[in-house]
């Protein structure tokens, strides 16, 4: 068993790979009531395209196949129900399913042995029938439809589909009313079979527990199906270094104009140490330039441009990663020129020394306290994990920043020619 410190943060995880392969990752936390599990697979809704390890065959599923399936996972064989289950024990379950990765999860201040049991348990018991897979069908749709009428929602992914001409980023997680009615029960199973495997699956485990006691529950729960040796050999796509479109704008039920202006990352696969660098420049340059506080904040504020701030963030993967910079105004054009602006002046000027130190300690702070949250820990833990990063190894690489990382970032990330706008606008004037 390997432990993993951090002597700063005064936390240590315990590490060890199962007679399966499955990595089981536990954090003791002393003082805290919650306790916190969270089972995870690789796998997302990207993962489109692959070679089967079971059969040598290339396989290209259907859209939205990686959310319907963390779906079926929660109907049991005995016709009950998982959510039902931990309910009964006075648990608190989740799942969620992005681009890159499924996790099934559950919290609880009792019976939390139980609840981890009941939680790995359920995952190892795929149940897909004609009948409830035709039966699901129409809840998703039901779903997909809802979120086509979200302005967030849409404004978000018409930002993606604005950046991408062929990465599956671009498309909704849940896919189309029309891909999730072609998917069968023989496509969840290969699916399941794939990337439910223990080698592409990890547990973490955070509260006041007994290690010994953790991993003896764990070991006896877990099965072996679905084994097999190698690696998932995943068939990625082939993006360019362009934009699709420069601007995509639709109109849907909202009273104030929306945007969002994105910056697509040039193709690069980075080695863990650093993607987890760029993340945290590029961070550190939008909280500098656009956060409450910054120079540009002030002067949209001030001039009654922006409705409720600015909202930024970057998202990094190894194989793609944008910034996504959105608001609400009656002036988009010069909100738009303003952003551009700041961007280009920074570029010309540099980052100023001072408010770089100052956003550095401020997110040395934020990131030290957020170990507080187990739910944070929990939640963040194994997606940094199948990124090939380590949450605890975010200090050191936050501390050896230096200034002239952020002014090559500013030039490389924020070209003009990788922006596109992604606008929202009323239906009709109000």
């Amino acid at each position: 068993m390997q432990i993993i410190k951090n002597e700063l943060l005064n936390e240590y995880v315990y590490h060890e790979k199962l007679h399966n392969n499955m990595d089981v990752f536990f954090m003791p936390k002393r003082g805290f009531t919650k306790k916190y599990a969270v089972l995870a697979t690789n796998y997302g809704s990207n993962d489109l395209e692959f070679i089967s390890p079971h059969t040598n065959e290339k396989i290209k599923v259907n859209e939205g196949i990686a959310h319907f399936l963390e779906h079926k996972m929660f109907e049991q064989p005995d016709g009950s129900n998982a959510f039902d289950d931990f309910a009964k024990i006075g648990a608190n379950a989740n799942a969620f399913t992005n681009f890159n990765m499924t996790a099934y999860l559950f919290s609880s201040t009792e019976n939390f042995e139980e609840g981890l049991r009941h939680l790995i348990s359920y995952v190892q018991e795929p149940y897909f029938t004609e009948e409830n897979v035709e039966k699901e069908k129409g809840i998703i749709a039901q779903e997909i439809k809802m979120y086509d009428d979200n302005p967030d929602w849409k404004l978000f992914f018409n930002t993606l589909k604005a950046m991408y001409k062929v990465h599956p980023n671009s498309i909704d997680i849940a896919g189309t009313v029309e891909s999730i009615y072609k998917i069968t029960p023989d496509e969840l199973y290969s699916c399941y079979k794939t990337f439910y495997s223990p080698s592409n699956m990890a547990l973490f485990v955070i509260g006041e527990l007994e290690k010994d006691e953790i991993m003896n529950i764990v070991k006896s729960t877990v099965k072996d199906e679905f084994m097999f040796d190698g690696e998932i050999k995943r068939i990625e796509p082939l993006e360019t270094d362009e934009v699709r479109q420069k601007e995509i704008i639709e109109k849907l039920d909202v009273s104030v104009p929306m945007f969002s202006i994105g910056y697509k990352d040039k193709a690069a696969v980075l080695g863990s140490k650093d993607l987890m660098k760029k993340s945290i420049v590029t961070e550190l340059i939008l909280d500098i330039l656009f956060k409450k506080g910054s120079q540009l904040y002030d002067k949209l504020y001030r001039e009654g441009l922006v409705f409720g701030g600015i909202s930024c963030d970057y998202t990094e993967h190894i194989d793609y990663g944008y910034t996504i910079i959105s608001g609400e105004t009656r002036d988009i054009e010069a909100v738009k020129h303003e952003i551009f602006s700041a961007i280009e002046s920074a570029k010309i000027s540099g980052i100023d020394e001072a408010d770089f130190e100052r956003a550095k300690k401020k997110k040395i702070g934020s990131f030290i306290k957020s170990f507080d949250s187990i739910e944070f820990i929990a939640n963040n833990y194994l997606s940094y994990y199948f990124k090939g990063m380590d949450i605890l190894d975010y200090y050191e690489v936050l501390k050896s920043i230096e200034i002239e990382a952020l002014n090559e970032r500013l030039k490389e990330h924020f070209d003009n020619d990788m922006s596109v706008i992604s606008i929202i606008m009323p239906k009709e004037d109000k």
